[in-house]
This record gives C-alpha cells, structure tokens and sequence, in this order.
C-alpha cells in the first residue's frame, strides 16, 4: 500500500478530527506544477519536456510552502497539548490527580494512559514521514534543496514535531512506566528499543521509531557538562540543567526563567527569547533520578546549598528594600 492511501487512511480513522498534513494535496500541486511546466515548453516549442521544474517555482511556492507551513504548525500544537495533558496526568499527585482523572477521559488505568501515548506516538511519526516525503518529492520534482531548507527553516520555528520536547518526555514517560509495576506488562508496542544509555559518563536516550526513524538526545548539560539535572528544555530545544539555565539567563531559581530578559540567548545557538516558554522536563527528570542514584545524592546535596543560598541572599535583598537601607 503507498503511503499517501495510508495516511489517508490512518487520518479518517481517528476518533477525534486531528489536524494533519494535506499529503494528497500538495502532491497534486506538485503534479500541476510539473504539467504546466511540459506545456509551457510545447508553446516554446521546446524539446521533449524534462519532468522537473525550476528551482523557486512561483506555481509551488505560493501555494505548496504556506500551506505545508501551516499544517505543520497545527499538528505540532494539537501533539504538544495532547502529550502535556496525558504526562500531567501521570504525575499528578493527591487530590489534584483524581480531580484530573475525573475530568479526563482517559480513566481507569495506566493502561489507557499507554494507550493514549501510544495514539501520540504514532500521530507524531506518521506525520513527520508524510512531511519527510513531501519535502523529498518537492526537491525530487525542482530537482533543488529547497525543501531540506524549508525543513531547517521549520526547526528554526519550532514546529518540528522530531524536535519537540514532549517527544522526549514522552519516550521518558515510556521507560518510566515499563520499569514499574503497573506498566510491565502493557507497555509493548509503544515505543520500539526505547532505552537510556550511557556511553561512558554520557548519557543519550535512544529510540527507533517509525519508519527507521531514530531519535539519539543527548542528556549531557552543555555548561556544566554533566548529566542534566532537574532538566528544562528552552523553546529553541536544547536541554539544560535548570540551575544553569538561570545561571546563562542571569536570574535566580527565586526569579524563575520567566523572569529572563527577553534579548537572553541560548547558549548554545544564540536564539533570543528562549527562556520565558521553558518546559520542565519532569518524567526525564524522574528517570534520570532512578537511573543515576548516587550521582542524584550528590548532586542534590550540591545545590541545596547553592539554592538556599540564592533564597537567602533574595530575602536579604528584599528586606532591605523595604527597610529603604
């Protein structure tokens, strides 16, 4: 079966009307563009007509990349809150988590949660193929690079579903429940050789998932070099220690990266405003804490002091604000 019949038919098979990528669509656009293209070298009188268009189409690029552009950006916002509510409902605690659980259709059983993840898992990577194998047949067809710039350009927007945080979370949201006893037996299928390794001191979460499609996230801190502790991820997508994310921001933890200067740039790519939308990693968190115990204790031991230290020094400068000293 060719791929366009199966996301076709994996899209109207959904209980809900999700957003995705209009695959046939732009494939015929595509094709109109080829066409008008043979046409217009048989008015030329023009030899046999090559089955390639120019490089910058103006009949593909005023409708294939806006279009593509949006539709991606719909289907990486409706992954992103799915895949927030469900790992939310995970961790939550107490009250709070019956409230959600009431609330929430996925009742029960960490079985529906799996099951949920597993829905997420397979939107996300059958529309990161269908997005994959348009931008190749674009190129194929202008015989250009432009769709593997487009693809850069999508990075650069944040709406490469590949590239998203919630990816990660969810893969560490996999491991977490198969290493626990209500996930033992249900968890297969959902993710294919998913795991936590350490190559040496470097710790990489590794996953192959649809479509030879592999996933390689390096867990290391880029300033304090370490293994990432209480990990966030800045909206340009790299992952960072959260101490040392403020530490790059030039806030406190009693400040919060919210309160980061909007010009603050990612240390590693240089990108503006990355830190006000950070995403606390929480499920990385958690298995990381299970994976790495002793290197957890000490690490923890290190920045309480560091923390209360910054507490301490934030309330002294409060006081004597408001004393007027």
């Amino acid at each position: 079966m060719k791929f366009c019949k199966t996301y076709q038919e994996y899209m109207q098979n959904q209980d809900k009307q999700f957003p995705g990528v209009g695959f046939k669509k732009l494939k015929k656009i595509l094709k109109r563009c080829r066409r008008d293209v043979q046409s217009q070298k048989q008015r030329d009188g023009a030899a046999a007509p090559l089955s390639r268009c120019p490089d910058h189409c103006p009949v593909c690029d005023g409708t294939f990349f806006p279009s593509l552009l949006k539709e991606m950006s719909e289907v990486v916002g409706s992954f992103n809150e799915r895949a927030q509510k469900l790992l939310e409902l995970h961790l939550a605690s107490g009250l709070r988590k019956y409230f959600i659980w009431f609330k929430s259709k996925l009742r029960g059983s960490h079985l529906a949660l799996i099951e949920e993840g597993n829905d997420l898992v397979t939107y996300a990577m059958i529309n990161a193929t269908a997005i994959r194998k348009i931008l190749k047949k674009y190129d194929k067809v202008h015989y250009s690079k432009q769709g593997q710039a487009f693809r850069l350009q999508a990075q650069s927007m944040h709406i490469e579903i590949l590239k998203s945080p919630w990816l990660c979370e969810l893969m560490a949201f996999h491991i977490n429940l198969r290493e626990s006893k209500d996930g033992t037996t249900a968890v297969k299928g959902f993710f294919d050789e998913c795991s936590l390794k350490f190559d040496g001191s470097k710790p990489t979460l590794s996953c192959s998932l649809f479509d030879s499609i592999r996933l390689d996230i390096d867990l290391t801190c880029p300033i304090c070099l370490d293994t990432v502790f209480d990990p966030v991820s800045l909206t340009c997508g790299h992952i960072f220690c959260y101490m040392c994310a403020c530490s790059a921001a030039s806030v406190t933890i009693v400040d919060d990266l919210k309160a980061a200067d909007r010009k603050a740039k990612c240390p590693l790519c240089r990108e503006e405003g990355v830190y006000e939308g950070a995403i606390h990693l929480e499920e990385l968190n958690l298995l990381l804490s299970r994976s790495c115990k002793e290197y957890w204790v000490q690490r923890t031991q290190r920045e309480r002091v560091e923390r209360m230290k910054q507490v301490k020094e934030h309330w002294d400068s409060q006081c004597r604000a408001f004393s007027g000293i």
